[in-house]
C-alpha cells in the first residue's frame, strides 16, 4: 500500500514494478487516500481488507501514514501470521516499532555528517546551508544543520549559515526559488567555486542546481536524496511516460547533461529514491520471508543483502536508539553517493 500519484508519484511507481515483475497472482496494490490525516478509517479499511485475502503472507506499506499503526492493529485481529513492513513512518517510534514487525526510515541525522564530508571528496572549501526559521523550527532539521556545523569545523571546511525566504511566507515559492537563483551567483563570486550549497526545502533545489551548475559550483546532495528530486526539471530533462519510474534513464539523461556543463564529478544524490527502495526491496524481503530464506520475521542480514541489490552502492543500516531505548525492528538507513 502506497500513496497515490497526487501524493508521492515515486511510491506509486515502485509498487507498479513489483506488480510488472510479479504479476497479479502474487501482488496486491492499493493505495491510502491523499487527504490521509482526515481520512485514517480508509487506511484502516484498505490494509483490513488485504489481511482478509488468505492467500496474503505480508503486507509493505510506505509511507506508513498516521493510521497504520492502528491499520496493523486491526488487521492482526484477523490474522496473526502475516509479516508488515512499513517505510517512513508518520507515528512515534515507539508506537509503530509496536505494531509493525520491521520499520524502515532514511537516517536524516547521519546525513548532518555524511553530506559534509561528500562535499570535501568532490572538493569543497566551503559548506552553504540554504534555510529558514520555520524549517530550523523542527528539532530534526536543526539538530541535522549542528552537526553538519560541527562536521564541517572537524574536517575543514568554513560553514555557512545562510537565510533564505520561507516559501510559505508572502513571496510564496516564486520569492524563495527567486531568491537561490539570486544569491548562488553572489556566493560563488564571493567565496569561490569550491563552494558547496545545500538547502533543507524542497522547492528550493530545482533553482539550487540550475544555479550550481551554471556557476561552477558543488552540490552534494538533494534535501530528499534521489534522482528525481530536482535534477530533471532543474536540466530541461523530459521523461517519456514508459520511463517514469525508472531510476536507470533518468540516472544517464542527468549525467549527460551535468557532463555537457562541466560539473563531472560535482554533483551527486542517492543513487536510488529511499521510498523505491523500501517498497521494492521490502517487497524481495517479504519473499524471501514468505519463502523461509530469513531467520524469522526480523533478519538485518537479509535485510541489508536485499537493500544493497537494489541500491547497488553499500547500505548503512542501523537501528534506531532514542532516549536510551533501542527498537530492534526499527531500521534507520544511510546510502553511499551516486556521483554524477
Amino acid at each position: 500500500m502506497t500513496g497515490t500519484v497526487v501524493q508521492n508519484e515515486e511510491e506509486y511507481r515502485a509498487a507498479q514494478n513489483v506488480l510488472a515483475k510479479y504479476g497479479e497472482e502474487h501482488i496486491i496494490t492499493m493505495t491510502y487516500p491523499p487527504k490521509f490525516m482526515d481520512e485514517q478509517e480508509t487506511t484502516i479499511s484498505n490494509v483490513v481488507s488485504m489481511a482478509s485475502d488468505p492467500d496474503v503472507k505480508a503486507i509493505v506499506i510506505c509511507q506508513a501514514v498516521p493510521g497504520s499503526g492502528a491499520a496493523i492493529d486491526k488487521a492482526r485481529e484477523i490474522r496473526d501470521d502475516i509479516l508488515y513492513i512499513v517505510g517512513t513512518p508518520g507515528e512515534d517510534p515507539k508506537l509503530i516499532s509496536s505494531k509493525a514487525d520491521v520499520v524502515f526510515q532514511s537516517d536524516e541525522l547521519a546525513m548532518g555528517v555524511a553530506v559534509p564530508e561528500q562535499a570535501k571528496k568532490q572538493g569543497a572549501k566551503k559548506f552553504v546551508h540554504y534555510s529558514f526559521p520555520r524549517h530550523m523550527s523542527y528539532p530534526l532539521l536543526s539538530a541535522r544543520r549542528d552537526i553538519m556545523e560541527e562536521t564541517c569545523e572537524k574536517i575543514g571546511l568554513e560553514f555557512i549559515d545562510a537565510t533564505a525566504p520561507d516559501p510559505t511566507g508572502d513571496a510564496g515559492v516564486p520569492g524563495a526559488q527567486q531568491f537561490i537563483f539570486e544569491d548562488v551567483p553572489r556566493k560563488v563570486e564571493r567565496y569561490g567555486k569550491d563552494t558547496a550549497f545545500f538547502s533543507t526545502n524542497c522547492s528550493m533545489q530545482v533553482p539550487l542546481i540550475k544555479s550550481a551548475l551554471d556557476e561552477g559550483a558543488i552540490y552534494p546532495q538533494p534535501c530528499c536524496p534521489s534522482p528525481f528530486h530536482g535534477f530533471p526539471a532543474a536540466l530541461s530533462i523530459e521523461i517519456p511516460e514508459d520511463k517514469k519510474g525508472d531510476i536507470d534513464f533518468t540516472v544517464e539523461q542527468v549525467t549527460a547533461k551535468i557532463a555537457e556543463k562541466g560539473g563531472t564529478g560535482r554533483f551527486s544524490t542517492w543513487p536510488v529514491p529511499v521510498a523505491m527502495m523500501f517498497i521494492e526491496a521490502g517487497a524481495e524481503y517479504a519473499k524471501a520471508y514468505i519463502d523461509g530464506e530469513t531467520n524469522g520475521k526480523v533478519d538485518v542480514d537479509v535485510i541489508k543483502e536485499k537493500f544493497s541489490d537494489y541500491a547497488k552502492v553499500d547500505v548503512k543500516v542501523n537501528m534506531l536508539s532514542e532516549d536510551g531505548e533501542q527498537y530492534d525492528n526499527y531500521f534507520t538507513v544511510l546510502l553511499d553517493f551516486l556521483n554524477f
